[in-house]
């Protein structure tokens, strides 16, 4: 269910392009933003990090593309969500005393330290790449393929990486099961 709610924003920019465009689609996006925020927020009392990072910059970036009529600021937007998160990644290797990977997961997981740096590094990277994929996209197709690339395309890639993470996780697993005593 969470990741229906955190891709709402993304279906409705998908559907009212579809419908009415690029700028509807825009608008609806920046309000869906504003309105998961809001709901979230209401319902736990807190926001999340990505959902935050992403408002903001859907608000820039989206305003940007509503005020000066062009549709690139909001291209650029996935890939400046991307490499920051990229950033975030790298940056937990040196800020703390744990990569974020294990921030996020550690209490689920139980891993080798080096492990969780190479988790982590693999992350960073994969958004590193994610955002200069969205890049290539932008500029060398035409709106309409982006959309749709923005939607199915980024969404395979990230299910993608996350099945090979699980299989790459799965061979340095210890077994987590407890033994049953004999009687």
């Amino acid at each position: 269910m969470k990741f229906l709610f955190d891709l709402f924003p993304i279906l409705l920019f998908f559907v009212a392009y579809k419908f009415a465009g690029i700028y509807v689609a825009t608008a609806v996006a920046i309000a869906a933003s504003v309105v998961q925020v809001l709901w979230f927020w209401w319902r736990h009392r807190r926001v999340e990090m990505m959902h935050m990072v992403t408002l903001v910059l859907i608000v820039v970036l989206g305003g940007a593309t509503l005020w000066l009529h062009d549709e690139m600021f909001i291209k650029w937007k996935p890939t400046i969500v991307y490499w920051l998160f990229g950033i975030m990644f790298l940056a937990s290797h040196y800020v703390g005393n744990k990569p974020l990977t294990a921030r996020m997961m550690g209490t689920a997981l139980t891993l080798p330290e080096h492990i969780w740096k190479r988790l982590n590094m693999g992350w960073a990277l994969f958004f590193v790449a994610l955002g200069a994929v969205n890049l290539y996209v932008v500029y060398h197709f035409d709106t309409n393929t982006w959309v749709n690339f923005k939607l199915f395309g980024l969404m395979g890639l990230m299910l993608l990486f996350i099945i090979v993470q699980a299989i790459y996780l799965s061979r340095h697993l210890k077994d987590q099961q407890p033994e049953k005593e004999n009687p």
